[in-house]
């Protein structure tokens, strides 16, 4: 019979938050774009999917109301602040010193670890827990957070997120790949060195925002 209407409808609400908490360029976008142009396209999709997972958690914490947890990283905030800061800086300085030739060259051998590639992004967007509360405002923006859901309808939401998630990560790097068979290598790599700079000003930004809070 397929997926009733309420079902369906909570599978397009997953995906519209799939889509919203993706679609800012933030570390992982640009982490994203970056990787397509070094590795190719499959290493910036892969990339993107492990962040469409690690949000898939948060948006499994949020529809189930984990208070518990939530109070945790709200009690907890600065050093999560600190720790994801960090991480976001050692992100930005593997992407300065990426020697684009040598990604080519492992690509052609088919030595890229795309495992490694969707771990990273994975880790990357669970060292910012805070992002959860991100989740809260848009669910409840579009009436999920707090709607009790059985085992069935929550499996299709969180469906729903990842897909949406997934959609854009595809477009994303499908666009840089584009660019990529018309730019050089020389280009590749400065744009390394600019995009490594930017995401590890941002690291420090986070982790300097913590005392002027």
């Amino acid at each position: 019979m397929g997926l009733l209407e309420p079902d369906l409808l909570l599978m397009i609400k997953g995906i519209i938050t799939g889509l919203l908490v993706s679609i800012p360029l933030g570390p992982i976008g640009i982490l994203v774009i970056q990787r397509t142009l070094n590795k190719g396209r499959l290493s910036g999709f892969v990339s993107g999917l492990g962040a469409a997972v690690a949000d898939m958690i948060f948006a499994l914490i949020t529809s189930l109301g984990l208070s518990i947890i939530i109070n945790f990283i709200r009690d907890k905030q600065m050093f999560f602040q600190i720790a994801g800061g960090l991480f976001v800086l050692f992100i930005g300085f593997r992407i300065f010193y990426t020697n684009p030739a040598k990604a080519l060259r492992l690509q052609r051998m088919n030595k890229t670890m795309l495992s490694q590639d969707f771990v990273s992004a994975f880790l990357l967007t669970l060292s910012n827990p805070l992002a959860i509360f991100v989740f809260l405002a848009i669910m409840a923006a579009i009436n999920i957070a707090g709607e009790k859901m059985n085992f069935f309808q929550l499996s299709i939401m969180l469906a729903g997120v990842f897909s949406g998630a997934a959609v854009w990560w595809f477009t994303l790097s499908s666009i840089a790949n584009r660019f990529r068979k018309k730019i050089r290598l020389r280009s590749i790599w400065w744009m390394n060195k600019v995009t490594g700079t930017v995401v590890f000003i941002f690291g420090i930004a986070v982790v300097v925002s913590v005392w002027l809070m």
